[in-house]
């Protein structure tokens, strides 16, 4: 994903990085990573996507790199750097490499206010560097969930209990044999690992690597160190826009904390990832940004806007990445602007809801209404708006109350 048109090539500092990580033989990470499914190989239709006229490519193999993620990357460097092969060429061949840098994960204090820990994030982030090999290197799916229990259900056995029972859905109980076919379909062999790695431990790993990332792994792992401050409210932001014929994509995570909007996240360019905590209203903060693209002949083409993603350490919630979708090229300011506000207020009330959470439809009895003061007949009012019709008096109530014109007397 990229934030802007010419960003520069294929940076070596994030190539070296990576080329240290593999000359080492080893990752920093404890365990080895469960593949999200499919093969690690190139030619997929998932990873090579492309975004700006360029190939957009994925590490499906985990950490370390498979032989054939490996080769696919430096040849994907040698393509578009204009030194690319030399490049290559004289890292790969190097007798001894530098060791690189592993930034420190930043720790929240009681003497930091929220927009220091927020800097601190951001700074953080920015010691990791913007990856430019062209290569994601943290496999990220928009559908996983955050974190908790990888199914609709927990595997256990004849009177054995879990711990993690109540972050799941239901229960089922098996047998033996049943039970072990389950685990060899769902687990990797050796590790207990589920196959499905949730977003938190995704971010976890970007952690333990230190690697360069993209704006989409900044997004996950802005979430995840945020995680734990109720008061900052996060939510995806993202962007479409054009630029010489060609359509890029971006994504930056929105704050929200005291009144005030902002921004973390990754990009090419310095004013298209964070923004400080000082924008009054969402539209101010999304109209920074287009007016950032402007500088680089960027047209902004739609904004998609996501809910607050939940606090809860153990949620299954997958993040909700466009509740609300604007196509900002064909709409004038006005109404962008009170589209975003008009949103921006039901997020604050809490009255949107992602639709993962809706409750599955009951089922209604013949002859008998689901509510016991509604007919049958009678439509279903909208949930989100308040009933601010006057009382009806009831004709045949008490008259002894009503004066001469006809008024009924509170008392």
């Amino acid at each position: 994903m990229t934030g802007a048109a010419a960003g520069g090539g294929g940076g070596s500092g994030s190539t070296r990085r990576a080329a240290a990580g593999k000359a080492g033989g080893r990752s920093r990470s404890a365990q080895p990573r469960a593949a999200g499914g499919g093969g690690s190989g190139g030619g997929s239709e998932e990873e090579e996507q492309r975004d700006g006229g360029s190939l957009f490519l994925v590490n499906k193999s985990g950490f370390p790199m498979d032989g054939q993620t490996w080769e696919r990357m430096w040849g994907h460097v040698e393509r578009v750097h204009p030194d690319g092969g030399a490049v290559a060429a004289a890292i790969r061949s190097a007798a001894r490499l530098a060791r690189p840098s592993v930034p420190p994960v930043p720790n929240y204090k009681l003497s930091m206010s929220i927009p220091e820990w927020l800097q601190a994030i951001q700074t953080y982030m920015k010691m990791l560097q913007y990856n430019h090999t062209g290569t994601q290197f943290f496999e990220i799916r928009k559908t996983r969930p955050l974190s908790g229990c990888p199914w609709s259900f927990v595997f256990l056995l004849p009177g054995q209990f879990s711990s993690e029972l109540k972050n799941c859905l239901c229960l089922q109980v098996f047998s033996w044999e049943v039970y072990s076919a389950l685990q060899e379909i769902c687990f990797q062999c050796g590790n207990n690992r589920p196959l499905v790695l949730r977003l938190m431990e995704t971010a976890k790993e970007m952690t333990r690597e230190s690697l360069p990332i993209k704006c989409l792994e900044a997004v996950i792992l802005g979430i995840y160190l945020t995680n734990g401050q109720p008061s900052v409210e996060r939510f995806p932001i993202s962007f479409k826009t054009h630029f010489s014929g060609n359509y890029f994509h971006h994504v930056v995570l929105g704050i929200y904390c005291n009144g005030r909007y902002g921004s973390l996240g990754m990009s090419r360019r310095s004013d298209l990832m964070d923004k400080p905590l000082t924008y009054r209203t969402l539209s101010d903060l999304i109209f920074e940004f287009e007016d950032s693209y402007k500088k680089y002949l960027h047209s902004v083409k739609k904004v998609k806007i996501g809910l607050y993603v939940p606090h809860e350490p153990h949620s299954f919630q997958p993040i909700e990445w466009k509740q609300l979708v604007l196509n900002v090229s064909k709409m004038m300011r006005t109404e962008v602007r009170k589209e975003l506000e008009k949103f921006a207020r039901d997020m604050r009330m809490k009255i949107l809801k992602p639709s993962s959470a809706h409750s599955p439809m009951k089922e209604r009895s013949r002859g008998k209404s689901l509510s016991p003061r509604r007919r049958q007949a009678s439509p279903q009012r909208r949930a989100c708006r308040r009933d601010k019709s006057p009382a009806v008096v009831d004709k045949k109530g008490d008259l002894a109350t009503l004066n001469e014109v006809g008024y009924q007397l509170r008392i």
